[in-house]
């Protein structure tokens, strides 16, 4: 019971995570393809490409699922609040990668070819990936999707 109780005050945050997780295979599934084929030596370009296709499955899977709750906007301004916030988090999550390649020379042919693909998981796929998250859950709910709808519901039943 307390669990399901905390599970309950934190749903809209589970949601949030899953939907996180769903696109980040999303991402890493498209960074690492192609990568691997037509741009092995663009990486922050494939981080990009992953990036864009990852937030468009986000916007459907946060808007249907996660923050079906609450809106309080046009749906046309919270889509384009939300594209905004997101093209925000897609520079977050450069950050780490981008550091690690041209400020720690983490790449070819300052080290093989092997430690540049680890520091370029490590910082793009979870650190950065980890930053931007925390930063678009806190811009969706006060930037896109602000008002909790369920309690202006409640409010208006009892008032």
């Amino acid at each position: 019971e307390p669990l399901r109780s905390l599970l309950l005050k934190h749903r809209e945050l589970l949601k949030f995570a899953v939907v996180g997780a769903i696109t980040w295979f999303i991402d890493t599934g498209v960074v690492y393809a192609v990568k691997l084929t037509v741009l092995g030596d663009k990486p922050l370009t494939a981080r990009l490409l992953g990036a864009l296709i990852a937030t468009i499955a986000s916007y459907i899977l946060n808007r249907e699922w996660s923050f079906r709750a609450r809106g309080g906007r046009a749906r046309s301004h919270e889509a384009a609040l939300f594209f905004t916030v997101s093209a925000l988090g897609i520079v977050v999550t450069m950050i780490p990668q981008a550091l690690s390649l041209y400020v720690l020379n983490l790449r070819v042919p300052h080290v093989d070819a092997t430690v540049q693909m680890v520091a370029n998981f490590i910082s793009g796929q979870i650190l950065g990936v980890l930053l931007a998250m925390a930063f678009r859950f806190w811009a969706f709910r006060r930037y896109v999707f602000p008002d909790d709808l369920r309690a202006a519901e409640l409010q208006s039943i009892q008032g």
